[in-house]
């Protein structure tokens, strides 16, 4: 009989031990799901540190995307959703630039470059660079278009 006691007791201490265990699992499966959730928030980077920014495909922001990709240079809110082949109505026009402008707040893929006109980021360095030359040329070539064209437009 005492023996069949002492294993009981064994039985018992095992299913607790058991317990335990189950309890820490649970404890430590909550905290990785709570790691997991946080981490959704954070955005992605790439392997340079910048963060990617992906777009649903047919996203109307999307679309704004590769209509100032294909046009090369920067473009109105209205010759956007012109391009998008959308009406360039009051709510369009308000809902794509406020979309368009909330990357372009982020430095992300979009840049405003004036009132309700935005571009990509890749466009900075090619207009940049297209401003420079024309303030060089307009230092160094200023007095010969003067001389050649009579006066300036004042």
């Amino acid at each position: 009989m005492a023996l069949r006691v002492e294993l009981q007791k064994r039985i018992e201490r095992k299913q607790a031990e058991i317990r335990e265990h189950e309890e820490l699992i649970r404890q430590a499966q909550a905290y990785i799901q709570g790691l997991q959730d946080t981490l959704k928030l954070i955005p992605k980077e790439d392997e340079f540190g910048q963060v990617s920014t992906a777009f649903r495909h047919g996203s109307n922001v999307a679309k704004a995307r590769d209509v100032l990709s294909a046009a090369g240079h920067p473009m109105h809110i209205s010759e956007i959703l012109k391009a998008m082949g959308q009406p360039p109505d009051k709510k369009h026009r308000l809902a794509l630039a406020g979309s368009i402008a909330s990357y372009a707040r982020k430095d992300q893929v979009f840049k405003k470059t004036a009132p309700n006109t935005f571009g990509l980021l890749d466009f900075d360095e090619t207009i940049d660079e297209g401003i420079k030359l024309t303030q060089a040329d307009s230092v160094i070539y200023g007095t010969l278009l003067t001389g050649i064209g009579g006066n300036k437009a004042k």
